[in-house]
């Protein structure tokens, strides 16, 4: 079995099949540390490489991301690419993106924290979330060395930015080089988070010290309704990360930075946004404007100065995240030194 055939089977076969192949890869341990879950550490490092995380597919609805990996492993399995870094190649909500959905029984991007997640609790996104956590733990178990976990994703409306990177909240900064490489990358815009969300980029960064991204790569698309080409940039970068290759020096990229000053929460079920369905992220709302109406919260206004919203979505569970508000940090990196 091939790689490429392992993931597809993953995501289309009525029955999850075990990986068995040893000789998949000349010279590369493939390990499955969870279905959809193979980690590949070779036999020898190359100079320089560090350990990457690449997941896709935490939401099943966000089909471009699971384009990307299929991408990686069928350069893989074709020897056009090789492994010279250890790597964890994951694919996430199998159910929900055989169902064609964002998720089954509730949203597994939320569930990524070790002291709430109820171990009896049977809904599929928490068994999930189990497993995810325990591959990730296991793979940062056997791996030394800065660690950059890239979990892909794309937004269910337009940007103004349609591709950005979100930086879990950290009391330790991502490095400027490395937003570089993200806007070498084709990133558009970074987005700090200003506390803890448990998410699964959150999840690495926060219990493993890894540098975490989440990745929004464009607009939700049926499989086969992709436009991959803005994400050629992206996936080179992923496969220098893979080959443990250097990565070019920075280029004349450069990003917005963004940071979160506030959320609204959904809190009953008499809830909604004041402003159009198909409103796009990062749009800008003068101080006074009505943004949200809760039964049981009342209304949020803006005050004191702009607000930029970033991903609203009003049919979100009650006590789940509606709404994320931000202003601009910087309109360009520093230059490099």
């Amino acid at each position: 079995m091939s790689l490429s055939d392992y993931f597809a089977d993953f995501i289309e076969a009525d029955e999850l099949t075990v990986w068995s192949n040893r000789d998949a890869l000349p010279g590369i341990s493939v390990t499955e540390h969870a279905p959809g879950v193979l980690a590949l550490m070779p036999g020898a490092t190359a100079p320089d490489a560090e350990a990457t995380i690449i997941s896709a597919g935490i939401h099943g609805n966000e089909t471009a991301p699971i384009e990307l990996l299929g991408e990686l492993v069928a350069a893989l399995d074709a020897g056009q690419l090789r492994v010279g870094a250890p790597t964890l190649l994951m694919l996430g909500n199998r159910r929900a993106i055989m169902a064609g959905k964002r998720h089954v029984d509730t949203n597994l991007n939320r569930l990524f924290r070790r002291d709430t997640l109820l171990r009896d609790d049977e809904r599929f996104e928490c068994q999930r979330a189990r497993e995810l956590m325990q591959a990730v733990d296991q793979f940062m178990a056997e791996v030394s060395g800065p660690v950059l976990h890239l979990d892909m994703h794309t937004a269910i409306r337009d940007s103004r930015y349609p591709r950005f990177a979100v930086e879990p909240f950290s009391d330790t900064p991502t490095p400027d080089n490395l937003w570089r490489q993200l806007a070498d990358a084709g990133i558009q815009a970074g987005l700090s988070q200003h506390q803890h969300s448990w998410t699964f980029s959150h999840y690495t960064r926060h219990y493993h010290g890894a540098m975490s991204f989440t990745l929004e790569l464009g607009r939700v698309a049926p499989f086969g309704g992709n436009d991959l080409e803005p994400l050629a940039p992206m996936l080179d970068l992923l496969r220098a990360r893979i080959a443990g290759a250097t990565v070019s020096a920075p280029g004349s990229a450069t990003l917005v930075r963004f940071e979160v000053t506030d959320e609204i929460m959904r809190e009953s079920d008499d809830f909604r946004l004041c402003f159009a369905e198909d409103i796009a992220n990062f749009t800008e709302f003068a101080p006074g404007s009505r943004l949200a109406i809760d039964g049981a919260h009342g209304e949020w206004i803006v005050e004191g100065t702009p607000a930029h919203i970033v991903f609203p979505n009003a049919r979100v569970e009650r006590g789940a995240r509606a709404l994320l508000l931000a202003r601009p940090v910087t309109q360009a990196l520093p230059e490099s030194q």
